[in-house]
């Protein structure tokens, strides 16, 4: 079985190197037009199964021959090739799934679904942590329920040992943040779908130490699709992003200064405010850290007449052992173990869908714990806050 990853950066890099160790998988495939990723690509996956190719993806006559003949395409590159190379798969019948995360572009490759299924082809966006995962994790919890008000989704990646005067590192992208930062974020409120401004609504949240002060917010993108999916069936669903306190503050001040604008400078140059910005926190905030990832899904409702909340808890931290950080192995695991359970057969049929829609959640979630991303499941009598769960919460019999 062959699978080709586009992309060789940060997460691609990591998604290669899951796949290297999976049953099954003949050959991985790796496509990006620099030749410096590919490199170390190869100088962090030394298999025999790999083979690369420094090709823009844009290039659709000399990307299509590399891509025929793959059981399954996973996009790892920037959010706006997704659908381009979509469509490519869906020509030459090849499954296609991504690390999602814009819902503009989630929604054109969405609309995909009639084409897809016609070819008994998957087009599934939205497969790394969050969306990905966290989503999965939601709506198998849901499912669970008789009836649901509340669904909470908190996740963050966080540096093991954050400095002032920012405590926070990129974990992958710039661009991603900002986008997450600026862009309107959509929730259920009384049972209603509504709108909220990113980097609002803060609130504290605690995980065991050092991590017993956190801080959490509104983001966009993170719940995605869920919010149509579930309006009607819950009364409350949002997503907020964990960090250390006072990066929402932080983040605020920047950008209402007019630094995420994508308006150029002045008449001299084609740089704008946001390039600036993305460059800036690139040089100041990125490289490789050691972090940790913090995820509670908590969903409260009544289970066999009672008042029941079902928590799903990880903390994920840096691997000393094969430098790899928490935030690449979170992201990676979930897509590579999604595109193999697509590649092999596992889900029928074809259309466009997110995982949580197709994958079968029990398979998934095993075969994610299995690679190493340990996820506590607890029941508590009534129902308890997302804040603390342990604070006044009896937990229930298993």
């Amino acid at each position: 079985m062959r699978i080709t990853v586009i992309g060789a950066g940060l997460i691609g890099s990591a998604v290669a190197r899951e796949l290297d160790t999976m049953d099954g998988i003949t050959q991985i495939q790796v496509c990006d037009a620099r030749a410096r990723s590919l490199q170390e690509l190869h100088d962090e996956v030394k298999s025999l199964k790999l083979r690369s190719f420094q090709v823009d993806v844009r290039d659709v006559n000399v990307l299509e021959p590399i891509l025929r003949g793959s059981a399954c395409v996973i996009g790892c590159a920037l959010p706006e090739v997704n659908p381009i190379v979509a469509e490519i798969c869906l020509n030459l019948g090849i499954h296609f799934c991504d690390l999602g995360g814009n819902d503009d572009i989630v929604e054109r490759e969405l609309a995909l679904r009639d084409l897809a299924a016609a070819r008994a082809v998957w087009i599934v966006p939205n497969c790394g942590l969050a969306p990905g995962l966290v989503n999965v994790l939601c709506l198998h919890g849901i499912e669970q329920f008789d009836s649901v008000d509340v669904a909470h989704l908190r996740v963050g990646d966080v540096p093991l040992h954050p400095e002032p005067p920012f405590h926070f590192r990129i974990s992958w992208s710039a661009e991603k943040i900002i986008d997450d930062y600026t862009h309107p974020v959509r929730l259920i409120e009384k049972g209603k779908v509504r709108s909220a401004e990113p980097l609002t609504r803060q609130e504290p949240i605690c995980f065991p130490a050092p991590f017993e002060r956190m801080e959490s917010f509104c983001t966009a993108g993170g719940l995605s699709t869920l919010t149509s999916q579930l309006v009607g069936r819950v009364k409350t669903l949002d997503h907020k992003t964990i960090r250390w306190p006072g990066h929402a503050d932080q983040m605020r001040a920047i950008l209402e200064l007019g630094f995420a604008e994508d308006r150029n400078i002045d008449v001299r140059t084609h740089l704008t405010y946001r390039d600036v910005l993305v460059r800036r926190m690139r040089q100041r905030l990125g490289g490789i850290y050691e972090d940790a990832v913090l995820l509670r899904v908590l969903i409260k409702g009544r289970k066999d007449g009672q008042k029941k909340t079902l928590v799903y808890e990880m903390i994920d931290r840096f691997d000393e052992e094969n430098r790899m950080t928490a935030m690449k192995r979170c992201t990676s695991i979930p897509a590579a173990a999604a595109a193999y359970l697509i590649a092999s057969g596992v889900v029928g049929g074809g259309g466009a869908a997110p995982p949580e829609n197709i994958l079968p959640a029990g398979r998934f979630l095993e075969m994610v714990g299995d690679r190493g991303l340990e996820i506590s499941t607890t029941w508590y009598d009534g129902h308890v806050g997302v804040t603390n769960p342990n604070e006044r919460g009896t937990l229930s019999p298993p």
